[in-house]
């Protein structure tokens, strides 16, 4: 579907929020509190904030759907029309929350443990994918990367200027991403990122800028730096704010 120049695309957005948290020693990470804001809640605000964005849904674990949509109610997210339960894999938790989506012309998919995405990522990423029918919001790799053999040794050393760091959002033309979803489905492949499914189709996913702080809380070591963000202890330069420094720290 071509748009004309006055209309505006919309953007249909899944969070994916219905992981076991199994990294987290017994942490729920999507309901855990940073500063009075639960993790899920504070990555939902920002997609909440886009004039482009039509409707979310949520995915979350069966058990938890009641609590979630109580949250949505304490922090006024009124752009979230379903909570559904998740799959078995994240990819299933994803279709699931495709399927429940309706007219839009985009798909975003993000992490809910993503807590720290900015509206300005979101947003580029969303201009990537109407320019390119596919993109996902990527930073590069600081670390020398090295690849591993059968043994345990190091076979190879990439070159680290060719390589990036995956995150989401990852956005996509939405009859784009359906015909990648249904040819997964035929083969019966299991992808853990979205854009596989398109590069399996022979498509390109274009690379936006994304964030360092756009990180994925995944294991306890994760919240120690999510909290101090939250706090203000630590801060990007460019953002403008005054870190608040607590004695005994230095940053």
């Amino acid at each position: 579907m071509r748009l004309g120049r006055k209309e505006q695309a919309r953007l249909g957005v899944v969070i994916a929020a219905a992981g076991a948290s199994s990294r987290m020693n017994g942490v729920d990470k999507q309901l855990y509190e940073l500063e009075g804001l639960p993790v899920i809640i504070r990555s939902l605000q920002a997609f909440e904030s886009l004039q482009q964005v039509s409707e979310m849904v949520l995915v979350g674990r069966e058990q938890e759907i009641p609590a979630l949509w109580e949250l949505l109610r304490r922090f006024e997210i009124r752009r979230v029309s379903q909570i559904v339960a998740g799959g078995a894999s994240r990819q299933e938790s994803v279709f699931a929350g495709v399927r429940c989506l309706g007219e839009c012309e985009y798909i975003a998919v993000h992490d809910g443990a993503r807590a720290f995405v900015s509206p300005q990522v979101i947003a580029d990423c969303f201009a990537c994918a109407q320019k390119h029918r596919a993109a996902l919001a990527a930073v590069p790799v600081k670390d020398t990367i090295k690849r591993a053999d059968d043994e345990g040794f190091a076979a190879e050393t990439p070159p680290r200027e060719s390589l990036f760091i995956a995150q989401t959002p990852q956005i996509f033309e939405r009859a784009l991403y359906f015909a990648a979803m249904e040819q997964a489905e035929r083969a019966g492949r299991q992808y853990t990122d979205d854009c596989q499914l398109v590069e399996a189709l022979g498509e390109r996913c274009f690379l936006s800028p994304g964030s360092y702080l756009n990180f994925k809380i995944t294991t306890p070591e994760d919240l120690i730096l999510a909290q101090a963000l939250a706090a203000g202890e630590i801060c990007p330069a460019e953002s403008g704010c005054a870190p608040r420094v607590s004695a005994g720290r230095d940053f």
